[in-house]
Parts: C-alpha cells; structure tokens; sequence
C-alpha cells in the first residue's frame, strides 16, 4: 500500500516533466539542425517543396538559398504531366534566397547526393538557363 501512495504523490510530476522534456525537443531554446548532405527538401504546409541548401536553422525563419523546385507541366499534344525542376531565381524579381516561417514547415529531409533531384540540381548547374520569353514590357515614354 505504501508504494501506491508514493506513486499517488509523485504523479502530478509526470505532466511537468512531460512538458518540460516536450518544450526542449520542440526547440524553445533553439537548436541548429546539421545535415550531412549538400541540399535539403523543405515541405511546407500548403503543399509546395522547395530544394536548396538550408541556414538559420536555429531560427523562427529558415533561410534557403540556391533554391529549386518542381514544375508541372500538361503537354497539350497527348494531356501528359510532366515534371520539371526549376530553379528559383528565373522569376521576375530575382529573388537569391527564400525566408521561411518555420510555422509552415511541415518536414525537413535530407537530399541524397545520388537521387534524381540530386542529378538534376547538378544538370541544372551545368547547363545555362534558357531566356525567358514572358518579360515584362519596358514602359512607353509619354508624349
């Protein structure tokens, strides 16, 4: 009976601890993620991955530079997908890094340096990228 009771009187511990141990391996005091490889694949909650090398890991904002990501496309001629891998940077304002909310962050996941998105980053980085024929117009002097 006498180890019931001190059982009894040590449980209102148990929910403490539990959080206590919760809050360091959720990273209140932040911790820095290391990976061994290169690239990392980062997905957020709204369905959209992004490929790069990851810093500021220890941060509420993630920052992920040389960032790529996949593209669907329709062929219109036999309404076939296809997927492409983009690299950021092509869009009209040129962006060098991504600033991620960690509040979106559903996975971080290490990109292996012999996958198909490994290759295709590298063939990416051998081969220049073509020109973008969507530019923006340059504005028309008044008269």
């Amino acid at each position: 009976m006498k180890k019931t009771k001190d059982l009894d009187q040590g449980a209102w511990l148990l929910p403490f601890a539990f959080l206590a141990a919760l809050s360091l391996f959720l990273g209140c005091g932040g911790s820095d993620l290391k990976f061994s490889t290169e690239y990392q694949a980062v997905f957020l909650d709204n369905g959209q991955v992004f490929f790069g090398k990851l810093s500021d890991t220890g941060s509420h904002y993630l920052t992920l530079r040389d960032v790529f990501y996949v593209q669907s496309m329709v062929e219109q001629e036999n309404k076939k997908t296809a997927n492409i891998l983009v690299k950021r940077g092509s869009e009209w304002h040129s962006p060098d890094f991504m600033r991620i909310n960690t509040k979106h962050v559903l996975v971080i996941e290490p990109v292996g340096p012999d996958s198909r998105v490994a290759q295709l980053i590298r063939e990416a980085q051998t081969t220049p990228p073509p020109k973008s024929e969507s530019s923006v117009p340059a504005p028309r002097p008044k008269p």
